[in-house]
C-alpha cells in the first residue's frame, strides 16, 4: 500500500493513472445526480484552473511558475484564441482572473492564524490516501495535514451561504470519506471571491453522517452499474419521482 501511495503523489497517477482504480469524493456528484456522467472527461474551466492556481500558489508554488495566462479583455478576442492555438490549450485564465487569485492567497497569507495553521511546521501538504470504505476501495489526497487535523482550502462566491452550498458540492462526504482514511477531522478554511472575507468551518457529527449516507447510496449506484458485478447497464438508468 505504501508503494501506491507514493506513487499517487504524482498529480498524473493520481487522476489518470493507477488512481482511476478508486473511487473517490469527486465521483459523489455524478453518481448520486447523474450517473451516465461518471468518470467523463471534464474539459477545462475558469473554476476548475483558479482553484487550481489558488491551491499551487499556497501550497505548491514552483508549479504555479509556469501558469499559462492571458492579457485581454474576454475570452472572445482573437488574442485569445491565437494564445490558446500557439499553447496547444484549450482554455486560458485572463490576467485579470490571475490577479484576482493573487488578491485571495495574499489576504490568507496576511491573516496571522491561517499564515500559522497553514504553514506549521511538520505540516504534510497534497498528501495521498488510499482505503475500504463501505466495502469499496476509495482515494483521497488532502491539502494540508496537520498533527491534529487535516485542512482543506476552499473558495465561495458568499462565505455566508457556505454552511449550505457545502452540502451541495458534497463537501459532507468529503469529510467522511478523509476521516476514514487519514483518521483525522477535515476542518475548511475559506476565503470569499468576492468580499476576500475569511471564515474556518468545522464539521458536526450531523454534517459526518449526511456525508456517510450520501458515500453509501453513491456505492449502490457505483455496484449496480459500474463494478466487475454490476446486475445493470447503465443504458437503462432512468429517474423515477412522483409529482404532488
Amino acid at each position: 500500500m505504501s508503494q501506491i501511495i507514493e506513487t499517487l503523489k504524482n498529480d498524473a497517477e493520481y487522476y489518470g493513472g493507477i488512481g482511476k482504480k478508486y473511487l473517490s469524493n469527486s465521483d459523489i456528484g455524478a453518481l448520486l445526480t447523474n450517473p451516465q456522467d461518471f468518470r467523463k472527461p471534464r474539459e477545462d474551466n475558469k473554476s476548475f484552473a483558479e482553484g487550481r492556481l489558488f491551491h499551487q500558489l499556497l501550497l505548491e508554488p514552483h508549479k504555479a511558475i509556469d501558469f499559462k495566462m492571458v492579457d485581454v479583455s474576454t475570452r472572445t478576442t482573437k488574442e485569445y484564441k491565437n494564445f490558446c492555438e500557439d499553447n496547444n490549450i484549450k482554455f486560458a485564465l485572463l490576467k485579470k482572473e490571475v490577479d484576482d487569485v493573487h488578491k485571495m492567497v495574499s489576504v490568507i497569507k496576511g491573516n496571522i492564524i491561517f499564515f500559522d495553521e497553514i504553514y506549521k511546521n511538520g505540516n504534510v501538504y497534497e498528501k495521498p490516501s488510499i482505503g475500504e470504505i463501505k466495502g469499496e476501495m476509495w482515494k483521497g489526497k488532502c491539502d494540508i495535514e496537520t498533527d491534529t487535523m487535516l485542512i482543506d482550502l476552499k473558495t465561495t462566491s458568499d462565505i455566508n451561504k457556505f454552511r449550505y452550498s457545502a452540502k451541495a458540492y458534497n463537501y459532507d462526504s468529503q469529510c467522511f470519506i478523509y476521516e476514514r482514511l487519514f483518521g483525522k477531522p477535515l476542518v475548511f478554511f475559506v476565503i470569499d471571491k468576492e468580499t476576500l472575507q475569511l471564515g474556518i468551518f468545522r464539521p458536526t457529527e450531523s454534517f459526518l453522517r449526511g456525508g456517510e449516507a450520501k458515500v453509501e447510496r453513491a456505492v449502490d449506484v457505483y455496484r449496480r452499474y459500474f463494478s466487475e458485478n454490476a446486475t445493470d447497464d447503465i443504458l437503462n438508468y432512468y429517474i423515477e419521482d412522483t409529482l404532488d
